[in-house]
């Protein structure tokens, strides 16, 4: 049996509709309230005029065929209640990259053909500076904060939305729920333009949103089976990244199948750990996400630094981006009763991977036991590469992949092609396929250096200089070189207060990469710059690293 998102959360609340669904600050949501808000926001987009579906078997992959919402949100109950409604309404919504400035903003809208926009007020200006741009943004729903900004001329504001709509859905809507309904997530653009990556919700609900059930992995066989497992779940999960890229509404959506508790800090737009672990603390939290060290760094320290119980948290996920082995012994120490999980995956291929650290073992990052239809494929794309084989190859996903991004035929048919009949999805990951059948990942190839001949991952330099005491945080890039083509810089950010000579950085690094691969410049910042979700800045780096040789 297939599934479509909506079926699934309103299958839950059916069987739990007393649980808490989301929590944050003094707010509390049961899973028939989040029902009912949402189909409240269904019926508010279908009397907009939203909600229009053309089916897949018309289109070609790379089009939509349904009406795209976007989510332009700092995290709270209305951005998981307008991916909710939305499913609900048959309207495909996506994220926003909340730090976009105004013609970042203008692509993005453009580029999605948005014809619905749910914002908080404080994005307002910048959305009112691009507007006559926007011919298909039709609804515009503005949320209130803290900012006191003006609702927008010919915006509403989202609670009068919802209390004005139906709490019941029109007859026959759910019966016309899809597995072929659209999921769109858009990827973060640190190394290029953000594409529009479109799912069939079927697809991704296995993929990443808890489609498989955790004891055997094996695909959910029915509704029941989802629901007889909702009445005995009531885990509480915390998400600390920004529900707008993927890791974190990831854990929500699995959040909601498994009908546990979904909790949010109440500071949304920036990470603070102390907010956190109070909310661990207050609220029993079993599964904490944090997206390597931008956020196990500074939640480490405020764990060194204060007196939390932590008792209730069995496990850390780390996705997104790496969790150095010095940051996981810290983490572990700190708390030495959870594990900590690291998760590798993307926007193009769904959870792909992960890797398990206990209390008492070395830690270790980037090799990682696959799931179901992770593979690696020759620089070629001719063949599979076979346990052992010793080349470097493309990390790649079969099975339940995307249909493709969304209005790019060209791009589609290069990250997700059909070779010997079989659809893959090529991300750009680069890594080797060991003899016991884990990945040892070396990173993205958009972000390889090619020095003296020699290609060069720059995530792996980063972990080698990660392992001195006194980085904090680094990025690598590459720039033009006469001697080398392309040289390797690292640009690090040394802890406060701490000092170190390029000579002790190199000489740790040395311990953990060939000599060949060693930064021959290194540049100190204040902040290195990262997503907010914690992802590298590549294009940044490459921009630092640049202006530094003129």
């Amino acid at each position: 049996m297939e599934f479509n998102l909506a079926q699934v959360h309103e299958a839950v609340e059916r069987a739990v509709p007393d649980r808490d669904c989301i929590v944050i600050g003094e707010l509390r949501l049961s899973y028939a309230q989040v029902g009912e808000r949402t189909r409240r926001l269904a019926n508010a987009l279908l009397d907009r005029g939203l909600g229009q579906v053309r089916e897949r078997s018309t289109l070609e992959s790379h089009e939509s065929g349904q009406d795209q919402l976007a989510v332009y949100l700092h995290n709270g109950s209305e951005y998981l209640e307008s991916m909710l409604g939305s499913y609900k309404a048959r309207v495909a919504p996506f994220n926003v990259n909340y730090r976009y400035v105004a013609e970042e903003l203008q692509y993005l809208l453009a580029d999605s053909q948005a014809r619905a926009i749910v914002y908080h007020s404080q994005f307002a200006p910048t959305l009112e500076a691009i507007r006559p741009g926007l011919e298909n943004l039709r609804v515009l729903i503005q949320v209130q904060d803290e900012s006191q900004n003006e609702l927008l001329e010919g915006a509403e504001w989202y609670e009068d939305v919802l209390e004005s709509a139906s709490a019941d859905l029109p007859v026959g809507l759910a019966e016309s729920w899809s597995p072929d309904d659209l999921y769109i997530l858009y990827t973060g653009g640190t190394t290029g333009m953000p594409k529009g990556v479109m799912w069939r919700q079927a697809d991704i609900f296995v993929g990443a949103l808890g489609g498989r059930r955790l004891d055997t992995s094996q695909e959910w066989d029915s509704l029941e089976q989802i629901t007889d497992q909702a009445v005995s779940g009531g885990m509480k999960l915390l998400p600390s990244a920004p529900f707008m890229h993927g890791a974190a509404h990831w854990m929500a959506f699995n959040g909601f199948t498994n009908a546990n508790t979904i909790c949010i800090s109440s500071v949304t737009d920036h990470l603070d750990p102390v907010d956190v672990l109070n909310l661990v603390q207050r609220e029993g939290v079993h599964l904490l996400l944090i997206v390597g060290d931008a956020f196990g760094r500074p939640i480490v320290q405020a764990i060194e630094a204060g007196d939390y119980q932590l008792d209730s948290l069995l496990i850390t996920v780390s996705g997104g981006a790496s969790l150095s082995p010095g940051i996981k012994d810290r983490l572990l120490a700190a708390v030495p009763t959870m594990m900590v999980l690291d998760g590798l995956g993307a926007s193009e291929t769904g959870q792909q991977a992960s890797q398990l650290s206990f209390a008492g073992q070395s830690a270790q990052t980037g090799i990682f036991a696959p799931a179901s239809g992770m593979c690696v494929l020759s620089e070629d794309f001719s063949e599979l590469l076979l346990p052992g084989h010793d080349g470097i190859g493309w990390v790649a996903q079969t099975g339940r992949v995307p249909l493709a991004y969304l209005g790019d035929k060209d791009k589609s048919a290069l990250t997700f092609p059909l070779l010997n009949g079989v659809t893959y999805s090529i991300p750009g990951d680069r890594g080797r396929l060991r003899q016991d059948g884990r990945i040892e990942l070396f990173g993205r190839d958009s972000a390889t250096i090619n020095s003296g001949g020699e290609k060069i991952f720059a995530e792996e330099v980063e972990q080698a200089l990660l392992r001195h005491p006194s980085v904090a945080d680094c990025v690598v890039a590459g720039r033009p070189s006469l001697r080398w083509g392309n040289e390797v810089v690292a640009i690090v950010q040394l802890g406060e207060g701490i000092g170190a000579s390029d000579a002790d950085l190199l000489e740790e690094a040395a311990r953990h990469v060939a000599r060949y691969k060693l930064p021959k410049a290194i540049l100190r910042v204040d902040q290195v710059h990262r997503s907010p979700s914690g992802k590298a800045d590549y294009r940044w780096a490459a921009e630092v690293a640049q202006a530094a040789q003129s």
